[in-house]
Order: structure tokens, then sequence, then C-alpha cells
């Protein structure tokens, strides 16, 4: 299936349809959809498509040889010997009489083969490509590999693309097309789980409820997923049991720094390196208190993992490896099923912030806002206003109580704005005292 990728599809067609030479650097992690649409993409145009893979760099430089012979039915180039890509795309360049797409995918795996190859791109861009009608596209899955071979300053390829493209996780609005008969309640399931992967949501059994799909798709030593956290990061990074021990009190919940380099028996300016690293892979981000005046300086740092599906592998299935190794499959799940609701109940509120951002567009900005006794889950900021929002996921209606404490927790916030709006979500609906309340100041919504 492809779903909602029109923007990133209207980015490559544009550059399709300019005149001359264009370069497209298209990267983001393992299994995002980035082969999918380059395939959507070429399949109304003439394009050639390679595929590195890790194998000793003369016979990929043969096996590009033979595809493109192939591809243009040319015996001559099967016949002689070609050493570099450079020599091998002159002989092509001089074959191009119609626009063209030139695709490399897993990019990362050739210049890792061979440490010339950014410096031998620049040359074919700079030199030979540099008059023709081509659209070179340059694709890989290894974030940090990418940006150092393509992106990065000290590249040999910086500032020769004409567009770059970071392909990310679907939203979470475009799960129902994937699964037209779930219920609200069962995407959140999924996507608190599984993310918005697009390879992910395809193993996923229609007719199966979350527990069913966990089991069969992630606790199972032989699923696919089993290993995937592993395989999405031991590429980015060199240390894993320091990043591995991280993400783990992370997912755990503690989103603290000095209390994750407590747990780790080390000072926060010994983990520091490493929470950086993983916030520039994009595997965790870092928030302050939305109404903080300078967020630079803000000492108030928490710590969240990005993608859902690796949050839920380092709060379960890192944690309790060694139970699913001797298959007590029945053991993990039953943990699972204890705290599901509360680790389900993070994504909710994130959900929420953008609901609010989508359906407010006077808002500036929305997140969470803290300080050392407080917690709101949303806090919207307009030019001249704030809203408030709290979130429930939880199997009861939400009460007038709860709207009474948001209430109370909002004369805390340090911000001279007014108050416009009070915002609840529920899992599970809300008491009839309440319903009684809803006005345009306060706000009830159930699942987004």
């Amino acid at each position: 299936m492809f779903v909602n990728r029109e923007k990133h599809l209207k980015t490559l067609n544009d550059e399709f349809n300019k005149i001359g030479f264009t370069f497209t650097i298209l990267y983001g992690r393992r299994r995002v959809g980035k082969t999918r649409l380059i395939k959507e993409y070429i399949k109304d145009k003439k394009a050639f498509y390679f595929l590195s893979s890790l194998e000793n760099i003369n016979i990929t430089i043969n096996r590009m040889k033979d595809e493109l012979a192939n591809f243009y039915n040319d015996d001559l180039l099967k016949q002689i010997q070609i050493n570099d890509i450079k020599t091998l795309f002159l002989y092509v360049a001089n074959k191009i009489d119609e626009k063209i797409v030139i695709v490399i995918d897993e990019f990362q795996y050739l210049a890792k083969l061979d440490n010339s190859i950014p410096s031998q791109f620049q040359y074919i861009c700079d030199e030979i490509f540099k008059n023709k009608n081509i659209h070179l596209i340059l694709c890989g899955s290894i974030i940090s590999m990418m940006y150092e071979y393509t992106l990065s300053y000290n590249s040999p390829l910086y500032g020769r693309r004409t567009s770059a493209i970071k392909l990310e996780a679907l939203e979470f609005k475009y799960l129902k097309d994937f699964f037209p008969n779930k219920t609200k309640n069962e995407l959140i399931e999924i996507y608190s789980v599984f993310y918005s992967i697009p390879k992910y949501l395809e193993l996923i059994n229609d007719k199966g409820d979350i527990y069913e799909n966990i089991k069969a798709n992630i606790l199972n030593p032989n699923s696919y997923l089993y290993n995937e956290a592993s395989f999405v990061l031991q590429n980015e990074i060199n240390e894993p049991i320091t990043y591995f021990s991280i993400l783990k009190i992370i997912a755990s919940g503690e989103h603290k720094i000095g209390n994750i380099a407590s747990k780790l028996g080390k000072s926060p300016n010994n983990i520091t390196s490493f929470i950086d690293k993983l916030i520039e892979l994009d595997i965790i981000y870092k928030i302050i208190p939305i109404t903080e005046q300078n967020p630079e300086k803000s000492k108030k740092s928490l710590y969240f993992i990005k993608d859902n599906f690796l949050r839920f592998y380092f709060a379960y299935i890192f944690t309790y490896k060694s139970q699913l190794e001797l298959d007590n499959t029945d053991y993990v799940i039953n943990i699972i099923k204890t705290s599901f609701m509360e680790f389900i109940s993070r994504v909710y509120e994130d959900l929420a912030i953008n609901y609010l951002l989508n359906t407010h567009k006077d808002l500036l900005k929305c997140g969470r806002w803290w300080d050392k006794n407080t917690e709101i889950d949303a806090v919207g900021v307009a030019k001249d206003y704030l809203m408030v929002a709290e979130c429930k996921y939880k199997n009861k209606a939400v009460g007038t109580n709860v709207l009474e404490d948001l209430k109370a927790k909002a004369t805390k916030i340090d911000s001279n704005l007014p108050i416009k709006k009070y915002i609840l979500f529920s899992k599970s609906g809300f008491t009839n005292d309440l319903k009684a309340l809803a006005s345009d100041e306060i706000q009830l919504i159930e699942l987004l």
C-alpha cells in the first residue's frame, strides 16, 4: 500500500520537471518507505535503479556496470573493464538523450566500501552530469552515515544537492487507510506499539487484537520485529551497551538527565555526549516547559524516545529478553497487559498536542508544561491567550473533578496571558455532570 507521500512525490516530480541536472538526497530510518516512494516516483519514467550492498567494491562496480549494460542493451559495456564509478558514469553520460532518473539506493554502503566515492560523485555532479538532463537520487537508511557522506559541511557533496528529503514515519491520521475496520482506540494501540512505519503495519493481522499482534510479530524470537531495534541502531552507534541502557531507562519512565545518569552510576557530564548523539540521530528528543522564555538556557529539560516502536522495544523486549529466549511469552505479555494503559497514555498526550496544533491555527506553539510540583499534559500558547488540556486514557469516564484539578494546576503557569480554554481528552467519555458544563471555554474531546 502506498499512503500519503504526496508532498514528497511532488518534490521529486518538481525536480524531474526542471531542465538540466538535479540532485536529491533521500534518507530516513530503516523500513520507513524510502524505496517504496522511489518506486512510485519512477514507475512512469525512464529510470535506472541500483541497490548497493556490503560486498567487495570491485564486485559492486562490476554489478552496476552489468546492470547499466542491460539497461541500455549495450554489449560493449558488458565486455570492457571499468574500475571506478566515475569512469562508469562518464561512459553512460554519453548515452543519455532524454530525461532520466538515476537512483543509487543504500548509498552509504557504497561510500563505506570506498571512501573516495563521495569525491567521485562530486566530480560526477560537477563535470559529468552538469549539462545533462538527469535527476540523480542518492538514498540511504543509516542516517548518521548519509549525513556524513552527503549533507555535512565536510562532505565533498556538500552544497551540490538541489533538494533533500528526510522521510519520516506516517502521521497517525493515515493509519485508518491501512486499517479501515479498526476503531479509533485500536488505531491508537497500534500506533503506540508499531508506530506508523509502513513495513511494520503490513505485518499486522487486521482480525487480531493488539496483544495477539504483539505476541506474533514482536515477542516471538523468530518474528520479523524481534531484533528490529538492534538492526535499526547497530549501524548508527558505536557503544551499544551505554546507548541501549540509556534508552531502556528513558523507556521505563525516567526523563531527567540527572536521574538517567544516576541509574547508570555516572555523572550527567559523562552521558551528555551519548544524549547529544541520540538527539542528533533523531532517536530521542528534548522538551522543556512550553512557556519557558529562554528555552536554550533552560535547565528543566526532559528526554523522550521519538519512535513508539523503539520505546515499546526498550520498555518490554529489551528488558525481558531472557524470558522471551526461554519461550516465556505469556509471562511477558501479562506484564505488558498490566502496564499497557499507562504506556499508551504518553502517546495519547502527544496525539492531543498535535490535535490542538492542527485544529487551532492561532496557536504559536503547544506542548507540555511542568514545575517542581505540577504537570499539565498540554498548554497551547497563542498571541494573546493560553489553552490548557488534560488527557485521560483510562477505562473510566472523566468527571468534574478532573476539570477542577486542571483549573487549579493552570493557576501555577508562569505566564501573563489569560487562559481562554480548558480542554479535556478522554478515552472513555465524560460524566453527565461534566457534559452539562461543556461550552466554548470548556471543551470535551473523546478519542482523537
